[in-house]
């Protein structure tokens, strides 16, 4: 094949055999915070499927940031299984990453030692939960653990990380004027509210130093009224930029308040109430959670316009992310100087999905976006509704 796709290039001193990269979308099969053989058979194949890398996802770099008890927590305890899982992924012969992050707002409290944090103590609707305003001191501690998460990465074994700094994550909550509100030199001007953002990414790149790529997540637009939007993305992508980062993931959205600006589509609200464990509060999804949770319209490379007017204003790689369900639509984003491209969806129906698009025995994804796989993971392992006998 000579498509641009099956090429390789490179990000930071990191080779991928392919330009294609599994993105960090949330598998749910870590309990106990620890990885599980369900885990690595997942990611190993995807790997033997073809992606030149795969991101294990949502790993909560500190206790405070954790939301579920079946997502990942870089500390000791856990290490043992990464290497088990980055030896499995190498394997077959892919790179792996991982998203490294913190949940603010929207931890548990039952799971991250108290009640959750942010940097305004205001009411989030989505958890349900009313953070407290994080101290300066705790805003030190999380980057520490940023830090420290990484170098764990290196000893397990990755070959990168991706820094979380979207969809109104604990950093994203720092970026965004909806989220915070602070008066002191974390908040208010648009420099202060990226100040986090550069402490982590400056103790991210000391620590990984020349053995780890380091990419980050960014928001193109919050999808909120009042939020963070194309003028603040591009800005944010220079100041990744010139801050050494080797690469770009171009997201959008708010989970805390626009989620299925994230993936478009529609959520399936019966199905989600279903696997909530909380009964009460799986009924109060079924009744209100159409009103919460609002469909998007769903398109192919929905994030492709403001995509393109990062692309014009750095020159650092970037990974394009978004409805990639198709070879047509890679190649043409890849044509348009976008340098790698992420998809989960297309590997959570498939994971031989870069192969068979290789081998030309398919030219698109059978994945329907009905969003079940997004409407169970929270509450289950990831799973394909199209592979579920009478479900």
């Amino acid at each position: 094949m000579t498509n641009k796709l099956f090429t390789p290039s490179r990000l930071g001193t990191l080779e991928l055999r392919n330009r294609s990269i599994r993105s960090a979308a949330f598998e749910g099969m870590a309990p106990g915070h620890l990885v599980s053989d369900d885990l690595i058979s997942y990611h190993r194949s995807v790997a033997a499927g073809g992606v030149g890398m795969t991101t294990v996802a949502y790993a909560s770099v500190s206790q405070s940031g954790l939301s579920f008890n079946h997502q990942l927590w870089m500390r000791r305890e856990a290490l043992p299984g990464l290497c088990r899982l980055t030896e499995a992924v190498h394997r077959e012969g892919a790179a792996v990453s991982i998203q490294l992050g913190h949940c603010g707002l929207m931890a548990k409290r039952s799971l991250s030692g108290g009640k959750c944090f942010a940097p305004s103590g205001r009411f989030n609707l989505y958890g349900p939960t009313w953070p407290r305003t994080v101290t300066r001191e705790e805003i030190r501690s999380i980057v520490k653990d940023f830090g420290g998460a990484t170098r764990m990465a290196v000893e397990a074994g990755f070959d990168a990380v991706e820094i979380h700094a979207g969809h109104g994550y604990f950093i994203s909550q720092f970026l965004s004027p909806v989220t915070n509100h602070r008066k002191d030199e974390y908040g208010g001007s648009f420099e202060n509210r990226c100040r986090f953002l550069r402490e982590v990414i400056r103790e991210v790149m000391q620590a990984a130093g020349n053995r780890l790529a380091v990419t980050v997540k960014m928001n193109l637009s919050d999808g909120v009224p009042g939020g963070c939007g194309i003028t603040e993305a591009i800005s944010i992508a220079q100041l990744l930029e010139k801050e050494g980062v080797h690469g770009l993931v171009l997201s959008g959205g708010f989970v805390s308040s626009a989620p299925m600006y994230v993936m478009r589509g529609a959520m399936p609200i019966p199905v989600m109430a279903r696997y909530i464990k909380n009964r009460l509060m799986g009924l109060g999804v079924l009744l209100f959670g159409r009103f919460l949770i609002k469909p998007e319209p769903f398109s192919e490379a929905y994030f492709l316009d403001d995509a393109l007017k990062i692309r014009e204003k750095v020159k650092l790689p970037l990974i394009f992310v978004g409805g990639l369900n198709s070879l047509a639509t890679i190649e043409k984003v890849l044509s348009l100087g976008f340098d790698f491209v992420q998809f989960a969806r297309p590997l959570i129906h498939d994971p031989e999905y870069i192969n068979k698009l290789k081998r030309g025995e398919i030219t698109q994804s059978g994945c329907q976006h009905s969003n079940y796989c997004i409407a169970r993971m929270y509450s289950g392992k990831m799973v394909c509704s199209q592979h579920l006998d009478q479900e």
